[in-house]
């Protein structure tokens, strides 16, 4: 082998040994690149876990509900005997997500507020959507509710906020609200024609003109204390607490 030939060898020999050096380190950089995101990512959801578990969690609430009036204009009154103030307003549509996630989060606390004398519950459902199928929905729960007797009024609204449909479709047929009334314990033929004849929409269109001509509401939920609204703070079981021990 001459000189030349042993040097081109030596030289080919050279470049694949800094080009295999050259791609370990590429893999090297690669895997360094890959472990700092998965380091990062497992961070992230760390953090996400811990602030989520420092937030209000819904609590249970399986003592008696304070007694419930209904009022001349529909709306549905829950405070102790004697408890007039502060008043807590909660204006929702029983077809609208939030109120519903509403319900979910803060209901126990309402309930319990006000079994505890500590608040004066005003709620005022009415019809916030003005297009069908959701519009038909939310008039046929709202009359449905204003069709049941106030002592069982409490119970048969947390169930239809419990089978509120998927928004956009048909929902909250008329059969399937007498059947969530019997399950609160409301029966009989006079509410079974109540509800399939529309027989309170007129008193949901005066309720729904209130709370968006009268009350200003522009969105359900809307949550007032002493007039203010405090909707943010409702979300959150704790802060609805401070605002209305705030308020009294």
């Amino acid at each position: 082998m001459g000189k030349a030939t042993r040097d081109r060898s030596a030289r080919e020999r050279l470049a694949e040994q800094r080009r295999i050096e050259a791609q370990r380190d590429r893999r090297k950089r690669m895997l360094t690149a890959i472990g700092g995101a998965l380091v990062l990512i497992v961070a992230v959801v760390g953090l996400v876990i811990l602030v989520n578990s420092g937030k209000d969690k819904s609590e249970e609430y399986a003592g008696a509900i304070a007694p419930t009036t209904r009022e001349a204009d529909g709306s549905i009154v829950m405070a102790k005997a004697g408890v007039t103030a502060p008043v807590l307003e909660i204006y929702e549509d029983f077809q609208c997500p939030a109120c519903k996630n509403l319900e979910d989060t803060s209901g126990d606390t309402i309930k319990r507020l006000a079994a505890e004398g500590k608040v004066k519950v005003v709620f005022r459902p009415f019809r916030l959507f003005s297009q069908d199928p959701l519009k038909s929905n939310s008039e046929r729960a709202a009359n449905a509710a204003l069709c049941a007797p106030a002592d069982k009024w409490v119970p048969f609204h947390d169930r239809i906020f419990a089978n509120q449909p998927r928004e956009g479709s048909v929902g909250f047929e008329n059969d399937d609200l007498i059947d969530w009334a019997g399950e609160a314990g409301i029966t009989g033929a006079e509410f079974e024609s109540c509800v399939k004849d529309g027989q309170k929409n007129a008193q949901v269109t005066a309720m729904t003109e209130y709370a968006l001509n009268t009350a200003q509401v522009e969105s359900t939920p809307t949550v007032k204390l002493d007039g203010e609204n405090i909707t943010d703070a409702a979300f959150s079981p704790g802060d609805l607490e401070k605002a209305v021990a705030a308020a009294k």
